[in-house]
């Protein structure tokens, strides 16, 4: 193997950089040319690939985002686009391919190691819902975003006699919600796996303010059955309950600056993905499994649905009102 190529994909990830840097400081000290395509898929089959130097990555470790930026390709998803990746790949003499993404950028990776590409995976979204993976790139930055609003709106919430609905990213997987709810204190936990009757919420507040609880917060995901828009039209009725406030925060949780598990760990599976793939051992995602880096097969990863933590549902049950 003589030159390998990089790219980011799908929502980008705090920690992504540190992930960009390893990969390419490693296939260099093994004498590897390293390519980084742009855009991700999108870029791939366009052919916007470009030279990476050691030095091309220097001074990254701490920014947030993606210097090889990210976009969305429905071309891509199509046989046709995946064959004039493969072609580009050719074109530009690359070897092999690391992957720096979640379930999307995943199904793309498999999708050009079925046309035989070596390719392998890196474990990165900030919605922990990889397979393959006890903790993703990106999930503890995002996770200390969202703690650090939510204790700001609480010291308000006291001050106030208010009750904030706070909604945090995740669409199709709440272990944001969850673990930020759970460390944050939050008394009502709401996610796209385990909903709560709008009726059953309402109930459940007007009970603690009848026990003189003085404020209250509820941690929302995007993707819940029960949107946070929903559950503050419904909360504004009740007079006798506390005054309601609405924050969504947003895409803000994707761009904090990454910490400094973020990127331990991008370093550390980014190094591991392309470890292997100069080994000639293709095909995998590469995730933090027992805190160690560890390989899974992309065809175990790739539409496998990961519940939520059983312990942490547990203990949100337990925290309840």
């Amino acid at each position: 193997m003589k030159r390998i190529a990089l790219l980011t994909s799908g929502g980008d990830a705090p920690g992504m950089n540190s992930a960009i840097r390893s990969a390419t400081r490693i296939a260099i000290d093994h004498g590897i040319d390293v390519y980084g395509v742009r855009r991700g898929y999108a870029g791939l089959i366009e052919g916007d690939l470009h030279p990476l130097t050691s030095r091309d990555v220097g001074g990254i470790l701490e920014r947030a985002g993606t210097v090889l930026e990210s976009a969305r390709s429905n071309e891509f998803k199509t046989h046709a686009g995946v064959d004039k990746a493969v072609r580009n790949l050719e074109k530009f003499g690359i070897d092999g391919l690391i992957v720096i993404g979640g379930n999307g950028s995943q199904a793309g990776a498999l999708s050009l190691w079925a046309k035989g590409v070596p390719v392998n995976g890196v474990a990165s979204t900030i919605d922990n819902d990889l397979a393959g993976s006890d903790m993703t790139i990106g999930v503890d930055t995002a996770l200390n975003v969202a703690l650090e609003s939510i204790d700001r709106l609480r010291a308000t919430a006291s001050s106030h006699h208010r009750m904030f609905i706070v909604e945090v990213m995740g669409r199709d997987c709440g272990y944001l919600a969850l673990a930020a709810g759970l460390a944050g204190g939050a008394e009502i936990i709401i996610t796209p796996e385990h909903s709560m009757p709008t009726e059953e919420v309402v109930r459940r507040i007007h009970s603690a303010a009848e026990r003189n609880k003085r404020h209250a917060m509820i941690v929302v995901a995007e993707g819940s059955k029960n949107t946070a828009q929903e559950l503050h039209e419904a909360l504004c009725k009740e007079k006798d309950s506390f005054e309601p406030r609405l924050t969504i925060l947003g895409h803000v949780q994707r761009g904090g600056t990454p910490s400094a598990f973020d990127r331990l760990l991008a370093t550390r599976l980014a190094a591991r993905a392309t470890q292997l793939l100069l080994e000639d051992n293709s095909g995998f995602l590469v995730g933090l499994l027992d805190g160690c880096a560890t390989p899974t097969p992309l065809e175990e990863v790739v539409g496998k649905h990961k519940p939520l933590p059983a312990e942490l549902l547990f203990l949100a049950d337990a925290m309840k009102l």
